[in-house]
């Protein structure tokens, strides 16, 4: 008895353990993700990396992003699921990279995942990379 009391007792005079705030990567990618939210697919292309842009014109990007976005609707809620910091990815030089990935709850209840590659460049993260599943 004695011992669940001063457990009870220790617990209670703790403090709240505060979430530790996202990385700049994830900052960046929840900015880049915003835009897309908001129609931005072209835009999205202008905030890219240039991994990114050396694969894929800014009108095709857009014309790809749109159909598999728009019928999606509205993001109700994202939640950050993991980060994977890495130093190589497929087709992609050896370079600092942070593979990103979200829960998202979109219109009509549809839970999809969205996962964004992102590149360190000398400007900060830049997203390289958008997939939707």
């Amino acid at each position: 008895m004695i011992f669940w009391t001063l457990l009870m007792m220790f617990q209670a005079a703790q403090a709240p353990v505060a979430a530790l705030p996202p990385s700049p990567a994830v900052v960046s990618a929840q900015q880049w993700v915003g835009l897309v939210d908001q129609g931005g697919y072209a835009e999205s292309w202008d905030q890219a990396g240039a991994l990114m842009k050396t694969h894929m014109g800014r009108d095709a990007w857009a014309a790809a992003l749109e159909p598999a976005r728009k019928p999606l609707g509205a993001v109700a809620s994202r939640k950050l699921r993991s980060e994977t910091p890495t130093k190589t990815l497929p087709g992609a030089p050896d370079g600092d990279y942070d593979v990103v990935q979200f829960d998202a709850d979109f219109a009509g209840n549809r839970h999809m995942t969205e996962t964004v590659f992102l590149a360190h460049e000398a400007s900060g993260w830049k997203v390289d990379g958008y997939y939707i599943k």
